[in-house]
């Protein structure tokens, strides 16, 4: 459903991932590390790593819905148990303790439910100094990366890098403050916001499809698979 007229600018979550990727091309074959925010973040974050030779895995962040209204929410929570509120979301609805906690433990359960169906057996990577970059399809809010930002940073990265293909100029400057470096294509100035305009197939990511993505990347990086990234303009920055 789009909500403007605005015409989009990608494709899909996968031409997304490409062209996001044409802004980091210093990073290529630097032995980052791309995490992915399911479920849309995936198929944004695995165009990412394999254009610029990154490893890559994923960052579970989920929005803790209202009890009223679970289109909008209220903070975030990680797979490491990572929590970050938004305390003028939680005064202006009169949330009490016990509904911020029914919620937090729903959300809760929800994460580990899909941190058991994702990561399985692996074995999470080692982000020790390394340059870490957090992808999701675009910024609603900002606090499920708010949330991965804060999980990340205590596994001693280098760098934490919150890369999304579109946000909102507002929430763009709220990244800036608590990550190290913020990559955007387009930065939304309108008051009315909504990362689907942006996308010309817009849906929902099953479960079927970020399992689907992990297993391509294995395949497509044992076989030496990369996406080329056209040329860059001469005069290009």
């Amino acid at each position: 459903m789009r909500h403007s007229s605005l015409q989009p600018i990608f494709e899909n979550r996968y031409d997304a991932g490409r062209k996001l990727a044409e802004k980091m091309r210093d990073l290529a074959d630097n032995n980052a590390v791309v995490l992915a925010i399911p479920n849309g973040g995936v198929a944004v974050a695995m165009s990412v790593a394999l254009a610029i030779g990154a490893d890559f895995d994923l960052v579970i962040s989920r929005k803790i819905p209202l009890p009223l209204s679970p289109e909008g929410g209220f903070g975030s929570i990680t797979d490491d148990g990572t929590i970050i509120l938004d305390e003028a979301m939680v005064k202006h609805a009169g949330l009490t303790k016990q509904q911020i906690d029914f919620q937090v433990n729903q959300v809760r359960a929800n994460v580990k439910q899909r941190s058991l169906l994702y990561h399985k057996d692996r074995r999470p990577l080692s982000l020790l100094n390394r340059t870490v970059v957090i992808v999701d399809d675009g910024f609603a809010s900002g606090y499920t990366m708010k949330a991965a930002i804060a999980s990340i940073r205590k596994r001693k990265p280098a760098c934490v890098i919150a890369a999304v293909p579109v946000g909102p100029e507002k929430v763009v400057g709220e990244i800036k403050l608590v990550a190290d470096r913020v990559i955007t294509c387009v930065t939304g100035a309108n008051p009315e916001f909504y990362v689907s305009d942006y996308y010309r197939a817009w849906y929902d990511v099953t479960d079927n499809e970020v399992l689907t993505c992990l297993k391509e990347f294995s395949l497509r990086k044992r076989g030496g698979g990369r996406i080329s990234l056209p040329e860059k303009k001469r005069g290009a920055f």
